[in-house]
């Protein structure tokens, strides 16, 4: 485990902290005037490798061969000329900072990215830090890589579990959760949606799953995971030629055919590392998607049945209420799907190109 503490004086600015994979949807802006819960869980950080954060530089600015040297392949707004390495942890493990009101951005209904750092040094004032909590932003707290020196922690680390382990102790992530938003005149408003981290993680995915396409059609396996893929697949690909199939893969998963062209496996919630295929399938590419959300498309859970007593009879099971149903078919999230494409060479193919500056369209029509 590590603690954190400021360049400048070295006060300790975090709890001990154990490192975990960055989540997929940890820059996703979701929605319009919606809370979104804590990224990080307690007692864990991550680091975003790239550089992200202010100062920005528009695309005109950087130019293509500058952003092809940082990963970027294809042109987007702006490009970041922060420090690479930033670490994103809970508000809740931050220590000895305060809150810098004139550099906060935000104010929608919370604070976002603003000019720069909005948190300092309670002890000697240096800037370290970025309170995230503005509406449609995942809360979180974002360490300067430059303001903040990592640390070993007295505390043992927590062990890297193994994939059959992480398959009996790690929690899937449900794909229909609550979404709660603020302008309600009767007050906060609640409904059912599909889970913004599925959206994000199936950006992520999709983005994969055109760049090994080749330009031709791709199947999916049926069920949830169709729900997920295959419409935007059908729209995005013609539907002429011989098929590329993609199929599940991980643990407790028998292996894939050797007909298999790509495999949709797990990363390592604490590593960050692809599960591996074996057997026939072992060359297929693969496709990243969070454990938590593999977990429940490999395993999903049927909607339980509740007990009841009274006048039914003893040991009748009743299906009411339904299962909650979002009020739309599955959308991919567009910003993650965007800022994984650019990063894939494959995005240099006209086509791929194409959908990317249709990508407004392809929003309105509903894929996104």
């Amino acid at each position: 485990m590590f603690v954190f503490v400021c360049a400048g004086c070295g006060a300790r600015l975090t709890n001990p902290l154990s490192q975990v994979e960055l989540p997929a949807h940890a820059h996703q802006k979701y929605g319009n005037g919606i809370q979104l819960p804590v990224l990080m869980e307690s007692g864990t950080f991550a680091v975003e490798p790239e550089r992200w954060g202010h100062p920005w530089r528009r695309w005109e600015e950087v130019g293509p061969e500058e952003a092809a040297a940082r990963g970027i392949h294809a042109p987007v707004h702006a490009v970041s000329d922060g420090p690479p390495g930033a670490i994103v942890t809970a508000p809740g493990d931050i220590r000895g900072t305060v809150l810098v009101p004139e550099d906060a951005g935000g104010y929608c209904c919370g604070l976002d990215w603003g000019e720069g750092p909005n948190m300092a040094c309670e002890a000697c004032g240096l800037p370290v830090a970025n309170r995230i909590d503005d509406c449609s932003l995942w809360q979180a707290v974002w360490l300067d890589p430059d303001a903040v020196h990592r640390l070993p922690a007295a505390d043992a680390d927590a062990a890297v579990l193994s994939w059959m382990e992480l398959l009996e102790e790690e929690t899937a992530t449900p794909p229909i959760v609550p979404i709660t938003g603020w302008g309600s005149l009767l007050g906060l408003d609640h409904w059912w949606s599909w889970s913004p981290q599925w959206e994000a993680a199936a950006g992520r995915a999709l983005a994969h799953l055109l760049a090994a396409s080749d330009g031709r059609p791709v199947t999916v396996p049926h069920g949830l995971v169709a729900d997920v893929f295959q419409r935007a697949l059908d729209a995005l690909l013609p539907g002429v030629q011989p098929a590329r199939r993609a199929a599940l893969d991980g643990p407790g998963l028998p292996a894939p055919d050797r007909d298999t062209d790509m495999v949709i496996v797990p990363t390592h919630p604490q590593t960050g590392e692809l599960w591996s295929p074996a057997g026939p399938a072992a060359s297929a590419y693969p496709v990243p998607l969070p454990f938590g959300v593999w977990k429940w498309m490999a395993f999903p859970r049927p909607h339980l049945r509740l007990p009841v007593s009274g006048t039914m009879p003893g040991g009748v099971l009743r299906d009411d209420p339904p299962a909650p149903r979002p009020h739309r078919l599955f959308r991919a999230d567009p910003g993650t799907f965007q800022h994984t494409l650019v990063r894939l060479r494959a995005v240099r193919s006209p086509w791929l190109r194409e959908i990317l500056e249709d990508l407004t369209h392809h929003m309105r029509a509903g894929l996104f």
